[in-house]
């Protein structure tokens, strides 16, 4: 295993993730890092400090809607995540109408996140 250059998803900057950190990591069974130390530790901070990091809060603050249309009925709605194209969104009606019909579609199964899919 040797030292990798990873470039973090925050700041774009790139950083070393050392050999040891990869151990680490592994026999945490956590996967590959995408922050850099620095923002990794500044949204750790703003996470106990109780402030929002990136929007709401998940601890009943406000929460960031995006608007979005419908993918099934067509409808103007609002939802909590930055809508990217490549997947439907569906209103709050259409969703349940999606989850009642056995639709895995976007719910992801195991709930792990070791497992370096995301």
């Amino acid at each position: 295993m040797a030292d990798q250059n990873l470039t973090c998803t925050d700041c774009g900057q790139q950083f070393t993730f050392t050999e040891s950190e990869q151990e680490f990591y592994q026999s945490k069974g956590f996967s590959t890092p995408g922050r850099c130390p620095d923002c990794r530790a500044a949204r750790k901070a703003a996470r106990n400090s109780g402030s929002s990091y990136g929007g709401g809060s998940s601890y009943g603050g406000e929460r960031q809607m995006y608007p979005a249309v419908c993918a099934q009925c067509g409808k103007n709605t609002e939802v909590p995540f930055q809508p990217r194209g490549d997947r439907p969104v569906y209103c709050s009606d259409c969703f349940r109408t999606q989850q009642g019909s056995g639709s895995s579609y976007g719910s992801r199964s195991g709930g792990s996140r070791s497992g370096g899919r995301y």
